[in-house]
């Protein structure tokens, strides 16, 4: 064989390797590109997975957080509505003590200090039960609050205020016990 054949068959068996080899390559390149893509596929997967996770967890946190608070306004409430039901059994006997404040003026001083504390302990107690009394003379008229049993015309206090209190109205916190029953002006 001439050189110049020589040259030439080596030079097609480069071309061909060549051409094999670009072949090739396009192969490995579209495997490679298979994985990367079947990788992608995996991590996306499992980062929605790990995203619906969080979310069953964020969400069931939230609904136990939700209880939590719900079971302890109930609890407050309970505490509220028994402290309410015994002080109503007990109202009777502060509106008799302050009666006989009222009409004890002219009695004996002993028999006024004792009744004087009588009603100061029942003033007591309702503070540490959190329990207000509320409808003094010159407090506005709330019909949430109080029970008008009558009007009167009164220049010197205005219109919609308390003219006289005729029983005195008490509360827990937002919770009425019993209205106020007042006198309202004109």
């Amino acid at each position: 064989m001439s050189k110049k054949k020589k040259d030439e068959a080596a030079a097609e068996e480069v071309i061909a390797a060549e051409e094999a080899a670009e072949e090739a390559q396009p192969e490995e390149k579209a495997e490679e590109k298979e994985e990367k893509d079947e990788r992608d596929a995996k991590t996306e997967a499992l980062e929605k997975e790990v995203a619906d996770w969080k979310d069953k967890y964020m969400r069931l946190a939230a609904e136990y957080e939700n209880y939590r608070k719900r079971t302890a306004n109930e609890k407050l409430a309970l505490y509220d509505d028994a402290t309410a039901k015994a002080v109503t059994e007990l109202l009777p006997v502060s509106d008799s003590v302050r009666m006989a404040l009222e009409n004890l003026k002219d009695t004996d001083p002993e028999i006024l200090k004792g009744v004087e504390l009588i009603s100061n302990q029942l003033g007591k107690s309702f503070e540490k039960l959190k329990i207000s009394s509320y409808g003094e003379v010159g407090d506005d008229f709330d019909p949430n609050l109080h029970n008008a049993i009558g009007m009167v015309d009164n220049d010197e206090l205005g219109s919609g205020k308390i003219a006289a209190v005729y029983q005195t109205g008490f509360k827990i916190g937002d919770k009425i016990i019993r209205h106020a029953m007042v006198q309202v002006t004109n």
